[in-house]
């Protein structure tokens, strides 16, 4: 490795943007059931399932448009929730035939509608076009399954619109329970992540006039970089959910791609660092960049396998997390592995440089609590994580915990007077001499014992560096990072007052306009029987099949 753009980080990033081209066309993401577009299907079996969506506990709804022939009479829509006695019990369950899976359901509950003209309140005319909506009331925030069955029949034929939402909410309207808050936890992070970028540039501009900016820290500016790209693109795609219940999926894909691009820039740092790489010795031997390419190599390919993985076998009628899988525990083994192996690189690097304790300690203290944070992450997010809140928990703790490693590097490298845990002695000048070193190729490779401090700049011939370490830089420093945290609070604030302002605008019917002004009996009063609370005969019943 030397000091100019890593042929291995460039070959990373390329490797990446391919994947994600061929997983876009390649495996294309699942159907999102809107009023925007209908769906034809025809299936061989005589039960399926269509989709699910964590309802609120008192907000929940669904809307639908059901068509077909009037030979295919007469189908059903099956409503499961996710207590073990339903869904559960019926999926996958190869011994079950569709009258049993049926049976588990509870009619007087208002959990299977009757696509059929004979049943009253479908909704249904002659030629068995079927337009209604149910409303979901429960305990606590559930998931749904709807399913579609016709026992005993010829197999299913039908054309179906449906839209599923949560009150009438910009933030929440289209949105699963499991993902309320993403796309402010998304926006909120952007933020900040973008403040932190800006306050590297700057600081890069400094230790660039100093003859100190230094390969890693123009890696750690790329990861930091790329982590805002990546909320940009998650942001506008949530942004673009929000508003009509379909977005695009494709920049979904690409802002994932991105966040594990910029993953694994930012763990390629580390490791470089703990080498010694740019603070005790100018590259990395030949042995050493064939192990860590190597390594990095695997790393990626088990990253693009998690993806594939994802894309063509998570089944979308099981609530699945991502490191549920063996590609998963892959990527937590290596990071166990990339620790290892980074503990040891610091050792060797103290052993070699003792006075560079005071950066490598808090080094390596704060960053062992990271590559611990996604192993201990996942297993709690599959294990301790209620799976209606799953996506939402886990999007904030895993933004969370990037943004705890990017500002503890911001704050060991700043380019401070009061910063004793500063790196770099050797300018980016001198690294071309030392390389050129007629001691030898070991030799060559090591920076000379150098402990950061002010007074090494003293009677130098080149221009004095001690102004990169001068006090007023601190006011600076301070000045950025109260903008920093004004930006939050202003971001907060935004969001606080967008969210009342959209709870004032109704939001129910404009991607529904075939269903504006239908004639709509006012919903009934709950009322309790054997421990279930439903409501009784009519268009709009809201029921709670989930029981106290």
């Amino acid at each position: 490795f030397h000091p100019h753009p890593s042929p291995l980080l460039l070959l990373l990033i390329v490797f990446f943007f391919w994947s994600y081209f061929f997983i876009f066309c390649s495996f294309p993401s699942l159907p999102v059931f809107s009023l925007s577009s209908a769906l034809l299907c025809s299936y061989l079996q005589d039960w399926i399932f269509l989709t699910r969506f964590c309802f609120l506990t008192d907000f929940g709804r669904l809307d639908f448009r059901f068509r077909y022939p009037k030979s295919r009479c007469c189908q059903n829509i099956l409503l499961y929730f996710d207590d073990s006695s339903q869904w559960p019990a019926v999926y996958k369950s190869p011994k079950k035939n569709c009258y049993q899976k049926e049976a588990v359901l509870r009619p007087e509950n208002n959990q299977v509608i009757n696509l059929t003209t004979r049943y009253t309140w479908s909704g249904c005319v002659e030629v068995l076009s079927c337009v209604g909506g149910r409303s979901f009331r429960s305990v606590r925030e559930r998931w749904w399954y709807i399913a579609l069955s016709k026992c005993g029949g010829d197999g299913l034929q039908l054309e179906y619109e449906m839209k599923l939402t949560n009150g009438q909410s910009f933030w929440t309207q289209h949105f699963s329970a499991d993902e309320f808050g993403i796309l402010e936890t998304d926006i909120t992070f952007l933020v900040i992540f973008s403040m932190v970028f800006l306050l590297s540039c700057y600081f890069a501009y400094n230790l660039k006039g100093r003859q100190l900016l230094h390969t890693t820290y123009k890696m750690f500016m790329t990861a930091a970089g790329v982590e805002v790209l990546s909320l940009s693109f998650h942001c506008i795609y949530w942004g673009l959910y929000a508003r009509d219940g379909v977005g695009n999926g494709s920049l979904k894909i690409l802002g994932k791609l991105l966040f594990s691009v910029s993953f694994l820039v930012f763990l390629l740092m580390l490791i470089l660092l703990g080498k010694g790489f740019t603070v005790t010795r100018a590259r990395i031997s030949h042995s050493g960049s064939v192990k860590l390419s190597i390594y990095m190599t695997v790393y990626t390919i088990t990253y693009v396998i998690l993806f594939i993985y994802e894309a063509e076998f998570f089944d979308p009628g099981e609530v699945l997390y991502v490191y549920d899988s063996p590609a998963g525990y892959g990527l937590m083994g290596l990071q166990l592995l990339a620790y290892v192996w980074f503990c040891y690189a610091v050792l060797i690097s103290l052993k070699h440089y003792p006075e560079k304790q005071p950066f490598y300690i808090p080094f390596f203290t704060t960053y062992t609590l990271w590559f611990f944070a996604v192993p201990v992450m996942a297993l709690i997010a599959n294990f301790g994580i209620p799976r209606w809140a799953r996506e939402k928990i886990v999007n904030g703790i895993q933004l969370g915990i990037h943004l705890y490693a990017h500002i503890v590097f911001l704050v060991i490298t700043r380019p401070s007077a009061a910063n004793k845990n500063f790196p770099y002695h050797v300018r980016t000048s001198q690294i071309g001499i030392l390389l050129s070193s007629p001691k030898g190729e070991a030799g060559g490779e090591s920076f000379p014992h150098h402990a950061y401090g002010n007074s090494s700049f003293l009677g130098d011939s080149q221009p004095n560096f001690t102004e990169l370490f001068s006090i007023q830089s601190v006011s600076v420093y301070r000045c950025l990072c109260g903008v920093l945290a004004f930006g939050c609070i202003v971001g907060a604030l935004c969001s606080s007052y967008l969210r009342t302002k959209s709870r004032e605008t109704n939001y129910t019917w404009w991607i529904f306009p075939q269903l504006r002004g239908h004639n709509r009996e006012p919903e009934p009063q709950p009322s309790t029987e054997n421990g279930w609370e439903c409501l009784a005969q009519g268009p709009n019943r809201t029921f709670d099949c989930a029981g106290r």
